[in-house]
């Protein structure tokens, strides 16, 4: 089984966070298996200009290639200005419409208020749905103040992402 973790920001590291400590866990309980955790903030991407994803070189084609080869999808979100940051939406937009067909995906956002907790909801999951993944029902929402020093300090959060992480590969691996 291949995991794409994709931290879906160009600025920030509360996502980052998260996703780092997704990728800890997932590693720890499941060595078996590959995980790749794809930043976005250590990349140059270039915007989408509809061309098919196997034309794009460089860092582009690397994130575009790298996701269409995943079994499952783990998409970490900041939320800006209540939606998905731009350059997570230009990864959608770089890879087909059926991209996500035969992959499950799962999200976790991080916000630094408790009012955006809805924006996976009528964001991204409809996103994820409309390119044919198979999306984990429940997500993680973390707010700022789960979050102290580059940490994750709640407890409830953990366990959150702990059973993302089993939502995740249990269903991937029924498909």
């Amino acid at each position: 089984m291949n995991v794409v973790l994709l931290s879906g920001s160009n600025v920030g590291t509360k996502t980052r966070v998260a996703m780092d400590y997704t990728i800890n866990v997932l590693s720890e309980k499941y060595p078996e298996i590959e995980t790749t955790l794809i930043d976005l903030a250590e990349y140059d991407m270039q915007f989408s200009d509809g061309r098919n994803y196997l034309e794009y070189e460089g860092d582009t084609g690397y994130i575009t290639k790298t996701i269409m080869a995943a079994d499952a999808l783990i998409i970490g979100s900041p939320i800006f200005q209540a939606s998905i940051p731009a350059s997570l939406k230009n990864v959608f937009d770089l890879l087909p419409q059926n991209a996500f067909r035969d992959k499950v995906a799962s999200v976790i956002v991080t916000a630094g208020s408790p009012k955006h907790y809805l924006i996976a909801e009528q964001q991204i999951k409809p996103i994820l749905a409309y390119m044919k993944a198979q999306v984990v029902q429940r997500y993680v929402f973390i707010e700022e103040k789960d979050i102290y020093r580059k940490e994750l300090i709640n407890d409830d959060i953990h366990f959150r992402i702990e059973n993302l992480i089993e939502d995740t590969v249990v269903l991937t691996e029924t498909y």
